[in-house]
């Protein structure tokens, strides 16, 4: 059974800093993208940033591009968020996804989620 569990959301002021972080557990197969997703309230759950698990290759949402940055620990099975520049509308619940094949930004391809993380930024 693969599971996903997301740590690292808080309160912060406009302007600092977050790391997420989603660590992955039963995974039987090779060929995976993690990505980042949010849903603030009001809005549809949104895309944010995606990894490929071998190769690292990145994409991001333009709302967050230059200042979130994914990566990923292979040997930890755990993919990152680190949120720079934060403003109040990255406010929003923060989830992390798995998708058993290439990354894509449609949250309807993707088969596992974790519980999400609360990201409030104050102003």
């Amino acid at each position: 059974q693969v599971q996903l569990v997301e740590s690292g959301g808080g309160l912060v002021q406009a302007g600092g800093s977050l790391r997420l972080s989603c660590a992955a557990s039963g995974l039987t197969f090779s060929n995976y993208a993690m990505s980042w997703f949010r849903l603030a309230p009001g809005k549809e759950r949104e895309f944010v940033a995606t990894t490929t698990w071998w190769g690292g290759i990145t994409s991001y949402a333009d709302s967050v591009k230059g200042r979130f940055t994914i990566s990923r620990d292979t040997a930890k099975n755990t993919v990152y968020l680190q949120m720079n520049s934060l403003k109040p509308e990255d406010t929003a619940v923060y989830y992390c996804a798995l998708r058993r094949s290439g990354a894509t930004t449609d949250r309807a391809a993707y088969d596992y989620w974790g519980q999400g993380t609360q990201v409030t930024v104050s102003s």
